[in-house]
């Protein structure tokens, strides 16, 4: 189990005893999280390891998942699609169906905490149909700097409710939004099995396990396969860099339950690129296993992160946490991680000529 203690060489004393004095008020209380999916993408990753450091350090913290069948989620990845821009065809059958799921959860679901923590949109109504007797706080873990102007006056209905709203960067600040709102950018677990210092005998072990070749420079994106992460740009410079140096791109991303997305994504690349695919000059990599992307950000000789949209990206922070460079998007979070030309580049996500020059 995951100690505090633990930490202590990397964070250093002083903050060690910090969390240790705030904690004093409040021992005991029962805190919970409420997401949609235990495994794939960083919310459910942060939760592994957030949670028992909570229970260590002297809360009674637990871990709900909402469940849905596939037209929740098929509605509820066009909700997060719209909240960073994209347009939306809103109509009463996919508001009721997404109101409804929750409503559904609520009749099963105990949530009678000292505090209920609810993690991006698609839980985001579960207020409604509980009597609020503790202080319920929304943490919102995507870019909200152009959403869907209609989807978010319908979302502001029930996050008014709530008495706290955490983003991860204060450009997501909301004027429009009365309820108080506070920046907590999320973070890595350096001692989680992705971020973990490894031996050269095991990153060369998996990477012959996942039948990765190291005859040629790697380049990497780990990443969903999801449109914001934008794979055919990544494939699209890849295609232009090999003209001058001779080199592989791996695409590595797990498939998560509540995005159905990515296998359409993740198929249309296997058909397009069959050219690539078959010399292994282009890799795809969809198992979820977190010693697998740690030896690979560790083996890639260059991190590529292309995102249009990024609520933070924690990638970069664990490529960087790597010693590796990065090339990345200047949107969202992703600014506030690397000094450019230092660490890493910026680059204008849609100047496919300058990520090549890279």
């Amino acid at each position: 189990m995951k100690r505090l203690d633990d930490y202590q060489e990397i964070v250093g004393d002083e903050v060690i005893f910090r969390v240790h004095n705030k904690m004093r008020k409040l021992y005991g209380k029962h805190v919970v999280h409420v997401n949609s999916t235990y495994q794939g993408g960083g919310v459910a990753e942060m939760l592994s390891s957030l949670i028992p450091l909570m229970n260590d350090i002297g809360l009674d913290a637990g871990w709900r998942i909402l469940h849905g069948n596939p037209d929740f989620f098929g509605i509820t990845k066009k909700f997060h699609n719209a909240l960073q821009g994209d347009p939306l065809h809103f109509t009463h059958i996919k508001r009721d169906l997404y109101v409804k799921n929750n409503e559904d959860f609520s009749q099963f679901t105990h949530l009678d905490h000292d505090a209920c923590i609810i993690h991006d949109p698609q839980p985001l109504p579960l207020i409604r149909f509980y009597k609020k007797r503790q202080p319920w706080i929304w943490r919102c873990h995507i870019d909200l700097t152009d959403p869907n102007q209609r989807l978010w006056n319908f979302l502001k209905s029930f996050i008014l409710k709530y008495d706290l709203v955490i983003i991860s960067n204060e450009k997501y600040l909301r004027k429009d939004l009365p309820v108080r709102q506070i920046v907590i950018p999320p973070a890595i677990d350096p001692l989680s099995p992705k971020n973990k210092p490894l031996t050269e005998y095991t990153i060369q072990k998996t990477m012959k396990k996942f039948r990765v070749p190291l005859n040629k420079p790697i380049i990497t994106q780990i990443s969903r396969f999801d449109k914001w992460k934008d794979p055919e740009g990544v494939i699209d410079i890849y295609r232009e860099a090999r003209k001058v140096i001779d080199c592989r791109l791996i695409l590595c991303g797990s498939m998560a339950s509540d995005d159905p997305e990515g296998y359409k994504i993740y198929s249309k690349i296997l058909k397009k690129h069959t050219d690539l695919i078959k010399k292994r000059d282009l890799i795809l990599l969809t198992t979820e296993n977190s010693i697998l992307v740690n030896a690979l950000q560790r083996q890639a000789n260059v991190v590529i992160q292309k995102s249009t949209r990024e609520g933070f990206g924690l990638t970069v922070t664990e490529a960087l946490w790597k010693g590796k460079p990065v090339i990345a998007s200047n949107i969202g979070g992703i600014p506030l991680q690397i000094q450019d030309g230092v660490s890493g580049f910026l680059i204008d996500p849609h100047d496919k000529k300058a990520a090549v020059e890279k």
